[in-house]
């Protein structure tokens, strides 16, 4: 109980952050074009920011992140493929079925994750915490949209797919992080200064319009919320769960083994929303997903941060 409530301490203030987000939208203070630009400014300058701050000051001779990568990028394929053994013994439609791609893979691993990594685990955690974004969200935009428009109505775009990780900031942040380091380039002082305050901006921004964009939602009914928290759990225990007994003896030192389960127990992010909104799928499930799922980690996040001690 004690690490519990040291661990709901600890992220207390982003959830809080979040809360105070809510509010504003609910007292019509905040609306919904404020939702699109915080989340532009995040994708676009602060996360970017983030993660070549993040990367471009590790050492090359360092740790190794081959494992890290192997491992999570089999977890969310697995995940993925999960979607239709589920589809096919519960009967789902087609629709939910591709939605289950994006619903059993991905969480919240760049907006929530890393601000949740780094209260918790400090700034030793950011260069793994930007490489696991950058492996969630090129898995996301590759095999996620290749298994959706394989079994749905539209066909496989090559030329779109990669331009559209071409296009990605995130990645293309990493890329950048990683070319800084493996090439030893000096990077001017009010470069860097730079760089670190667009950084540390971020957090409160992505997670204030989060908070905006939940209380945008209508509640609805209890009994439609059934499978949505059938699927909360699933994704945010169950699955982590059987993640944490697999890969505790795989070599993974003790940042990158915490990184990784917590990362798989985030909520679904606004990212597969905004692929099933795109792709014509289950788009009000997905939203009460992402809904449900970000309320409920003010529980289950502490949790999991307790059981990794």
């Amino acid at each position: 109980m004690a690490h519990f409530l040291l661990a709901l301490k600890t992220v207390a203030p982003l959830f809080l952050v979040i809360f105070t987000g809510t509010l504003f939208s609910r007292t019509k203070a905040a609306h919904g074009p404020w939702v699109d630009v915080l989340n532009k400014y995040a994708l676009w300058i602060g996360f970017p920011a983030l993660v070549i701050a993040s990367l471009m000051h590790l050492d090359p001779q360092g740790e190794s992140y081959t494992k890290l990568i192997l491992i999570n990028s089999a977890y969310i394929a697995v995940c993925m493929l999960l979607a239709f053994p589920i589809a096919r013994i519960f009967k789902f439609s087609k629709r939910l079925r591709s939605s289950l791609f994006l619903i059993l893979s991905f969480g919240n691993v760049a907006y929530l994750g890393i601000p949740v990594l780094r209260n918790s685990f400090g700034d030793d955690i950011l260069p793994v915490a930007a490489v696991l974004s950058a492996v969630y969200v090129f898995w996301l935009l590759t095999l996620g949209v290749i298994l959706i428009e394989a079994t749905g109505e539209e066909s496989i775009h090559p030329k779109k797919l990669l331009l559209s990780l071409v296009k990605n900031p995130l990645l293309i942040s990493v890329f950048v992080g990683v070319c800084i380091v493996l090439f030893q380039i000096k990077v001017p002082s009010f470069i860097d200064k730079t760089i670190s305050l667009f950084a540390e901006s971020v957090t409160a921004v992505v997670l204030f319009s989060l908070g905006i964009f939940l209380g945008q939602n209508k509640i609805g009914a209890p009994r439609e919320w059934t499978r949505v928290f059938v699927f909360v759990v699933v994704t945010m225990i169950i699955l982590p769960l059987l993640l944490h007994f697999g890969v505790r003896s795989a070599g993974l030192n003790d940042l990158q083994f915490k990184a990784t389960i917590l990362d798989s127990a985030m909520p679904l992010g606004l990212t597969p929303y905004a692929l099933a909104v795109q792709y014509k799928l289950e788009t009000k499930l997905v939203a009460r997903i992402v809904v449900l799922g970000t309320l409920l980690s003010v529980i289950i996040i502490p949790l999991w941060i307790a059981i990794l001690n």
